[in-house]
């Protein structure tokens, strides 16, 4: 579509941006997390003001995530399929975020006063949180497959439906591994990070996918 884009259209680019810092120092936060010369608050500050991003990115993307524009005003029944999934996959999605909002600034918190949380992993991923990522990541695939089934079509939309199911994944992957057990060991400290920078790697590149705007179709966004 030529022309100026739409409203719905901008908030997607700013979202993608938003995504793509939020997922970068994801990614950052772990090897920072792992540094012995660093104070653990580094890498919880650095969790949280990536969750931050990732906060307002959702919050853009549910803003946009709506009928086409000359049916903004529909109601919400009269939606077809795709349009309903995107929007509470935003939904989700957003209440995912908060709730890692919660977590980092937590342990962000918990970091600065606690000299031995170098030992542990500075962000123990919220498990509310990454199951919330996995639903908004079923909901928001769900449609894109119905289309894929129908035209046969490869889009960006595919790719980013799937790097954003296989980021839920592994963020889920990294809270169990950050699950503390009785003895005051994580489950797999391995997990716990290799998790978060893995699934990082993959949000970053649906994040990426979304720029300079979203795929033709907005039903079928991630």
């Amino acid at each position: 579509m030529s022309g100026t884009p739409s409203l719905s259209q901008r908030r997607i680019t700013w979202a993608g941006w938003g995504f793509a810092i939020g997922s970068a120092l994801f990614m950052a936060g772990v090897p920072l997390s792992l540094s012995t010369t660093l104070s653990p608050s580094v890498a919880g500050w650095t969790f949280f003001v990536g969750s931050v991003f990732f906060t307002t990115a959702a919050s853009l993307q549910t803003l946009a995530s709506r009928s086409p524009d000359d049916e903004a005003t529909a109601p919400f029944h009269t939606w077809n399929r795709a349009d309903r999934a995107n929007l509470i996959a935003a939904a989700v999605q957003l209440v995912g975020t908060v709730e890692f909002n919660i977590t980092t600034l937590r342990a962000a918190l918990d970091a600065a006063d606690r000299a031995t949380y170098s030992t542990q992993s500075v962000w123990n991923p919220d498990a509310i949180g990454s199951i919330l990522f996995l639903v908004s990541s079923a909901i928001a695939l769900a449609p894109v497959v119905h289309q894929r089934r129908l035209t046969r079509v490869r889009d960006r939309a595919w790719v980013i439906a799937w790097a954003n199911m296989i980021g839920s994944i592994l963020f889920g992957a990294s809270a169990v591994g950050a699950l503390t057990l009785a003895s005051g060991e994580l489950v797999s400290l391995w997990w716990a990070n290799v998790g978060t920078f893995a699934g990082g790697v993959c949000f970053l590149v649906g994040a990426v996918l979304m720029l300079p705007f979203a795929p033709s179709d907005p039903a079928l966004d991630a």
